[in-house]
This record gives structure tokens, C-alpha cells and sequence, in this order.
């Protein structure tokens, strides 16, 4: 053995002194290589195995799982397969909770009426801070019940590293780090969430990177945004399969734009280059039901919505005081939605819209029912029961097209994050600068896309 170490050492060396012209990228794989090789060569000098296994079923699935034709294939099957999951399977439970937690909002109101509380204080607490919450509850939990869930399964499995494997050379060629690819999956379920993950990076600069891009992939509090848009888009026509294939469509687009704006600061404001990246994929393993149900329910899901409830809360104040506020005619909400209207017609929307977004900054949950309360021109947060009565409020009431549906997709996806999110950026950067560029970088690309694609619609006739 004291013979093998020098030669293999000199060896790993030459070959390094011959590939170090070609750049830091190449010299670092080539290391990793090299020692691979060596420490794989030295195991069979010194390793007897008598009965070699009839099946290696690891390297049977990772050859389909991580292959170059099948890898990605199978991650968009798997990832369709959850969010189909999650589109179909949250829509019941989520009514059954809306119903008990609106029944109770309006047990709430007798008590009010049999105290005689002034109705300043029921419109404040009960129509604004329970309303909110009780939205926010009843949207956010079933999905993420699903969803994390899922979630934690493929991670039990063993399956994320792959992940992390396929995508690893896309995240190297935009510049940033391969373990970037587990913070934006986890950014799926929370984008709060994914920001604290990219303590696993140990650059600085990649962490940064990670941080600023993870809003790009869609979050918990988007999905049911964006997948109640998807079912007005396809009304009629396609059902939960159109639905999803059109959020499968978005959260590839998050995942493009990922790449392309963390390869944009690679090369601008976080310049550098990518550090080394080894990943040695561990074996598969039986998953631990109780193990997935602690982490998923009780260290992800409730963790997540007990920071929206504290956000969501005072953002239910701010919203009834608008709504219920009169400057002459009009409500302080309509006044402001007027204001705001020439620059939403630019992005493919109308001031209404724009102004939920700015409203919705606590929490992106809250987005679609100050949007309904808005239309709806009530003082308080307004459910609707299905996608038919969407459908009628924003198409037949308010003339959406299909451009609205799409540019509010759009916008929803690629604007700032939430307020736990950016709570969250500066607690982990320690810098107010970062924090605010990450709200104002995701805001200029998600206004500049919705106004080109608007115009180029509105220029080619398609509208």
C-alpha cells in the first residue's frame, strides 16, 4: 500500500499540470476525477467480494433517472405527477374548510351583534383580520398538506440528489452552484423556506445568487393563483389535466428565468466563478412514514403557515381601512386602483389587479380574494365557489381576455416575494441593500415581460 499512495499522487498531478491551461472549472473536475478513480482502483487491489449481487437496482434506476434522454423526462413526470396531485386533490378539502371557517366568522358576527360591539370593531377584527386569515388558512393548508408531503417522500427516497444531479450542469453553466437545485426545489413549498436551505452553499457569492433567484420558482402561496387561473384559461375545454399541464408550463418558465437571471448576476453584480461541486448520490432508501409526517407537517407545513398567519394578520387590517375609507364617491382602494390603472393596461391587466399584487405584499395568498373584494366593490374578503363563478366575475363581469389571464400568471410568478420571504433575505444576508434588490430585481423582469408580451400581442392582433 505505501507504494500504491506516491504513484497514484504523481499520476493525479501530471494530469492536473496538463489540464490546468483549460480553466479553474475543468481543473476542479479534473481533481475530483482523479481521486475517484484512484480510491476506485485501490478498492479493487484490496477488496475480495466471493458472490457479486445478481441485481444492482440503484445503478438500474439511476441509469434511467439520471441519464441524459431520460433524466428529464421522468423529473417533469414526477413533478406533474405531485402538482396533479396537488390541483386535485386540495379542492375539496380546502371548500370544507373555507365553509367551517367562514361558519365560524359568522358565529362570530352574532356574538358581535348580541354585545353590541361597534361596527368598527366587527368590520376591523371580524371582516378584516379573521377574513383574511380564514382565507389564508383555507387556501394555503390542503395544498401544502399535499404537497409537502410529496415533497418529503422523494427526499426520503433519496431522489432529490438526482435531482440535484441532472441539473447541476445547467446551474453551472448560468455561473452559480449545483446545490442550488435543492433550494429552489424547496423553494416550491416556500420560498422562505428555500432562503434558509441556501445555508448549504458554502460561497458566499453562490449563496447570494441562490437567494436572490429562489422567488422565480412558484410558492405554495402562489400555486392557487396561478392554478385557479389556469382553470379559467381552460374552461370548459380542458379540465385538471389542462390545468396542470399549464402550471407545469409556468414552473418551467420560473425554472428558466432561475438560470438565465443567476447567470446574469454571475456575471454582473456577483461575478466569480462557480466553486467545486461533488455530489455522490447516495443510495436509494425505504421511506419513514413517521419521519415524513413530522418533517412535512409539522417542520414545513405549519411552520410556513404560522409565519403567513403572523404576516397575513395585519395585512387584513390595512385592507378593510381601504376598502371601507370613502374620498368623495369612491373607496380609497378604487382610488388608488384608478390611479394605478394607465401602467396596468401597459402589462396586460387593469389597476385592480396591480393593486391586490401591491396589497398582497404580506402574503401571496391573499392576492386573488382582495381581487374578488375589489370587483365585487364589498368592504370585506368575498369567497366564490367555484371556477365557473371566477369565471363569470373576471371574463363576463370585467371583460378579462385571454392576455389578462396570462399577464396575471406571468406577474404572479415573477413578481417580488412575500414579506416572509424578504423578513427572511435580510435575517439570512444581514443587508437591507440585498434585501431591496431582492423585491426590485424580480419586479423590473416580471413588469418588462408582461409589457412585452401585451404589446407584442396588442401589435400582432391576437387581442
Amino acid at each position: 500500500m505505501s507504494q500504491v499512495f506516491p504513484t497514484r499522487l504523481s499520476a493525479i498531478l501530471t494530469e492536473i499540470e496538463q489540464l490546468h491551461p483549460h480553466g479553474n472549472l475543468q481543473l476542479n473536475d479534473s481533481i475530483v476525477n482523479s481521486i475517484y478513480n484512484s480510491a476506485e482502483s485501490i478498492a479493487q487491489q484490496v477488496v475480495n467480494q466471493n458472490e457479486q449481487p445478481r441485481t444492482d437496482w440503484d445503478k438500474r434506476i439511476d441509469d434511467i433517472l439520471t441519464s441524459r434522454v431520460f433524466g428529464f423526462p421522468s423529473m417533469l413526470l414526477l413533478l406533474g405527477m405531485i402538482f396533479w396531485m396537488t390541483v386535485a386533490g386540495a379542492n375539496v378539502p380546502s371548500a370544507m374548510l373555507a365553509d367551517t371557517l367562514f361558519w365560524g366568522q359568522d358565529r362570530l358576527t352574532e356574538l358581535c351583534n348580541v354585545l353590541h360591539a361597534p361596527a368598527w370593531f366587527h368590520g376591523l377584527f371580524i371582516e378584516g383580520v379573521y377574513s383574511t386569515l380564514a382565507w389564508v388558512i383555507s387556501v394555503m393548508l390542503p395544498p401544502m398538506a399535499i404537497f409537502f408531503p410529496c415533497f418529503t417522500l422523494l427526499e426520503d427516497l433519496g431522489y432529490l440528489p438526482r435531482v440535484a444531479f441532472n441539473l447541476d450542469r445547467l446551474f453551472k453553466k448560468a455561473g452559480a452552484h449545483g446545490k442550488q437545485s435543492l433550494t429552489m426545489s424547496m423553494g416550491f413549498g416556500c420560498n422562505a423556506a428555500g432562503v434558509i436551505a441556501c445555508r448549504i452553499i458554502e460561497s458566499p457569492r453562490e449563496r447570494m445568487i441562490a437567494m436572490l433567484t429562489n422567488v422565480f420558482v412558484p410558492c405554495n402561496g402562489r400555486f392557487p393563483t396561478l392554478i385557479a387561473l389556469s382553470g379559467i384559461l381552460v374552461f370548459g375545454m380542458g379540465g385538471t389535466l389542462g390545468a396542470t399541464a399549464i402550471v407545469v408550463g409556468i414552473v418551467l418558465l420560473g425554472i428558466t428565468v432561475t438560470l438565465a437571471v443567476s447567470w446574469s448576476l454571475s456575471k454582473t453584480l456577483l461575478r466569480g466563478i462557480p466553486s467545486s461541486f461533488t455530489l455522490e448520490l447516495p443510495p436509494y432508501r425505504k421511506p419513514q412514514i413517521g419521519n415524513i409526517i413530522v418533517r412535512s407537517i409539522f417542520d414545513r407545513t405549519l411552520f410556513v403557515l404560522k409565519r403567513a398567519i403572523i404576516v397575513a394578520a395585519p395585512a387584513g387590517v390595512i385592507i378593510w381601512l381601504m376598502a371601507n375609507i370613502y374620498v368623495g364617491e369612491i373607496s380609497i382602494l378604487a382610488y388608488c386602483a384608478n390611479w394605478l390603472n394607465p401602467f396596468a393596461q401597459l402589462m396586460g391587466l387593469d389597476g385592480f389587479i396591480l393593486m391586490a399584487f401591491i396589497l398582497g405584499l404580506p402574503a401571496n395568498e391573499i392576492v386573488l380574494p382582495i381581487l374578488i373584494m375589489s370587483y365585487l366593490a364589498v368592504g370585506s374578503m368575498t369567497e366564490l365557489e367555484s371556477i365557473r363563478d371566477l369565471y363569470n366575475l373576471f371574463v363576463v363581469q370585467h371583460g378579462w381576455t385571454w392576455l389578462t389571464a396570462v399577464s396575471m400568471m406571468l406577474f404572479t410568478l415573477l413578481h417580488y416575494p412575500c414579506g416572509t420571504t424578504l423578513l427572511t433575505i435580510q435575517k439570512e444576508s444581514g443587508s437591507i441593500k440585498w434585501t431591496i434588490l431582492a423585491a426590485l430585481i424580480p419586479l423590473a423582469i416580471g413588469c418588462a415581460v408582461c409589457i412585452l408580451v401585451a404589446q407584442t400581442a396588442r401589435i400582432m392582433g391576437w387581442v
